[in-house]
């Protein structure tokens, strides 16, 4: 289990269902194939196993987020990172377009991102890998979720980047009260 403002880690060898795990708390396995046999994985009460996938998606990016281990396969080329980040934020709180680009700008700078009005209008492929993970922290913890899960946030981050992020992942679980798997 996890607390607010507590982390958990998931330890464990390669190929050993980490990120399988973590695909299915936030309900992002394709059934069929996968299928879930027995078990349940609780949040505020819920089982999120059972639960029908549009209440899932009601909880998904709004109360539990997920920051994935690439972020540069996360993030579409095809548009400017801050648009991406304030089009989370629409979509998760119905924001206006002017409050969502400068809540994005708010978390550009949260997450310490220098130059955030600069950033805000770059594309992926113009950002550096560390960049590009501190982006992905900024999407996914806009609509301030309850529960962020990492999927080795770190893994394609060189020794320096990794201290930096993951200094940064614990700041935002005690500064927002909330828990990290």
């Amino acid at each position: 289990s996890v607390a607010p403002g507590s982390t958990l880690c998931i330890v464990g060898e390669g190929g050993g269902g980490k990120s399988v795990t973590a695909l299915s708390l936030m309900g992002l396995l394709p059934m069929p194939p996968a299928e879930i046999v027995s078990g349940t994985a609780l949040f505020d009460g819920m089982d999120l196993l059972s639960l029908p996938r549009r209440e899932l998606g009601d909880i998904r990016g709004n109360r539990m987020a997920m920051i994935f281990q690439e972020p540069m396969t996360s993030l579409n080329p095809a548009y400017r990172i801050g648009d991406q980040i304030a089009e989370a934020y629409r979509i998760h709180t119905g924001a206006s377009a002017r409050k969502a680009r400068d809540r994005a700008m708010e978390m550009l700078e949260t997450v310490r991102i220098r130059e955030a009005g600069k950033v805000y209008d770059l594309y992926p492929h113009q950002v550096s890998g560390g960049m590009g993970q501190r982006v992905m922290i900024a999407m996914m913890l806009i609509p301030e979720p309850d529960v962020l899960i990492a999927d080795e946030p770190t893994s394609a981050l060189d020794v320096t980047v990794q201290m930096q992020v993951l200094a940064l992942l614990d700041y935002m679980v005690r500064e927002r009260g909330m828990g990290l798997v």
